[in-house]
């Protein structure tokens, strides 16, 4: 299976932007679909955004269409999701996870990253 870590969480204001990026290692990274996932305190885990393993589909949650963008670099092992007018309801830790085959927005997704943190202050 692919090993996945996740990076550049960190504490934005309100209406400010992150970039987050997934790196994998282990496996051939292009042929894995990924997707991201965030889960806030006392709230179960949700779809946010996934692409497939090439690149040519992306999906989007309701709640962050027109202000994510996923994207991935299959030569540099790496998938970003830019956020930006980032609102409180955003704060979250946010994984990655990837699978072979299609992208899927419900979890199941057989290799996770350990999460990274985001937090939006009003």
């Amino acid at each position: 299976q692919v090993q996945l870590v996740e990076s550049g969480g960190g504490l934005v204001q309100v209406g400010g932007s992150l970039r987050l990026s997934c790196a994998a290692s282990g496996r051939t990274f292009s042929n894995y679909a990924v997707g991201w996932f965030r889960q806030a305190p006392g709230k179960e885990r949700e779809f946010v955004a996934a692409i497939s393993w090439r690149a040519g589909n992306t999906y989007y949650a309701d709640s962050v269409k027109g202000r994510f963008t996923i994207s991935r670099d299959n030569a540099k092992n790496t998938v970003d999701l830019q956020m930006n007018s980032l609102k409180p309801e955003d704060t979250a830790v946010y994984y990655c996870a990837a699978r072979t085959g299609i992208a899927r927005i419900n979890d199941d997704y057989h290799s996770w990253g350990q999460g990274t943190q985001v937090t939006v202050s009003s």
